[in-house]
């Protein structure tokens, strides 16, 4: 079985060495997505909520150009940078991936400067 790399223009291109998603079989995994502007690769955001819904719509991109969506996501995995943004990330979470969620966890991490919130997908697509 082999490997099929996901890349789309939608999504920020990052300079580490990494693809913007993976499927192999019915698995697919997108990559810690961060809170870029795909066009501009600038942070957008200043606050965790705002941070949040863009790190989703880059994971929901990488989802879309692999023939997936949010319905396809078995587990999420936040990673934030404090504590105290919990809630106001859980918001914004609630609000980007709907019900019913899929499993998740959440870690706290240091991330590049300016950015507080890093998301990444694991997926199960139906075709």
């Amino acid at each position: 079985m082999s490997r099929t790399i996901i890349t789309t223009a939608n999504a920020p291109a990052l300079s580490a060495p990494l693809s913007q998603g993976v499927r192999k079989g019915p698995v697919l995994q997108v990559s810690g997505q961060l809170p870029l502007a795909s066009e501009t690769g600038a942070v957008v955001g200043t606050t965790v909520a705002e941070q949040t819904a863009q790190a989703f719509r880059n994971v929901t991109v990488v989802l879309e150009a692999a023939g997936a969506s949010m319905e396809d996501v078995v587990m999420l995995r936040v990673y934030l940078t404090d504590p105290a943004d919990l809630a106001a990330m859980n918001a914004a979470y609630a609000e980007a991936v709907g019900e019913p969620f899929p499993a998740r966890t959440t870690v706290y991490m240091q991330l590049p400067p300016g950015m507080l919130v890093e998301v990444d997908a694991l997926a199960v697509p139906a075709d």
